[in-house]
């Protein structure tokens, strides 16, 4: 624990140089495109939608900043599909649960499931700890432990992909695991209320507390830098995040930045070790306030 401490704090610079630069990405465009589906419409888009080709972002930008549109010409080239999923304000978690459980289902990797129930362990006992009573938590830990189990082939209670994406959609199933999400989340920052105040100060002027209680735990609350990190620390899971914005970079060429989410390199998953290198297996795509999945090529 004193070693991912130590990482984490030799990193708390830059970290703080990135949470307050997350408000930089705020797009006319992008956000007049998102503002144009209200709250009715966003209803009518399913949790998680079917796969697309990158090309169709760009019929969304077609009157927009031609940058944005040599963009996605540059994302294109790196990534085969999107997977779009609803803009209710739990898009980033429910774009994690979703990429999660779909590579474990591909991979099948039982090392990376007991790696991570062990983490979901620990996140439990945090709560308690934090004086969380268990039936405030424990029907969203096990909803997510019996999705986890059930990507894992060969067993009686083993679902198919396309199950997986019925279950995604299913509110009784998603809304659960994105609760799970959520109270792991919480539960990080407040184990690690020291690290994550000066970030949440400057985002919101709350104490840790009240951030977990009022931008953290409620469902429909957006995701930023302080909630990635915290999830991605808490279960030991890489996440790449793209960000599609206006920005150019110092050549004077079009690229697309990504930033990926590390955590200490003791809790990193095996599947996700190569060469020395840690490659996130979730990519998520990032537009203000939006979160939907990439498929890399």
């Amino acid at each position: 624990m004193q070693n991912k401490e130590a990482v984490l704090e030799d990193g708390q610079a830059a970290h703080a140089t990135e949470v307050h630069d997350w408000g930089n990405f705020v797009d006319d465009d992008i956000m007049q495109q998102k503002s144009a589906i209200n709250a009715e419409e966003a209803k009518k888009i399913p949790f998680l939608g079917d796969k697309e080709p990158i090309s169709s972002l760009a019929a969304e930008y077609e009157s927009g900043s031609p940058i944005l549109l040599e963009k996605i010409k540059v994302l294109d080239e790196q990534y085969a599909a999107i997977r779009r999923t609803r803009g209710d304000g739990n898009c980033f978690f429910r774009g994690f649960m979703f990429s999660y459980l779909e590579h474990i289902l591909l991979s099948q990797d039982q090392a990376e499931v007991e790696r991570i129930q062990a983490n979901i362990e620990k996140s439990r006992k945090a709560l308690q700890s934090l004086g969380y009573a268990d039936l405030t938590f424990e029907d969203f830990f096990a909803l997510f432990i019996e999705q986890l189990e059930g990507v894992i082939q060969g067993k009686e209670t083993s679902i198919s992909h396309e199950e997986l994406v019925s279950r995604c959609r299913d509110p009784s199933v998603s809304d659960y695991v994105v609760m799970f999400f959520r109270f792991v989340t919480s539960a990080e920052i407040q184990k690690r209320s020291v690290f994550f105040e000066p970030f949440i100060m400057g985002l919101t002027n709350t104490t840790v507390e009240q951030f977990c209680k009022s931008s953290v735990e409620p469902m429909g609350e957006e995701s930023d830098h302080v909630q990635i990190t915290a999830l991605s620390d808490a279960l030991g899971v890489p996440i790449r995040v793209v960000y599609l914005d206006r920005s150019s970079c110092d050549t004077g060429g079009v690229s697309v930045n990504h930033h990926d989410f590390m955590p200490a390199a003791s809790d990193l998953p095996n599947a996700s070790v190569s060469d020395g290198k840690n490659n996130p297996f979730i990519t998520l795509l990032y537009r203000p306030g939006h979160y939907d999945i990439l498929y890399p090529k």
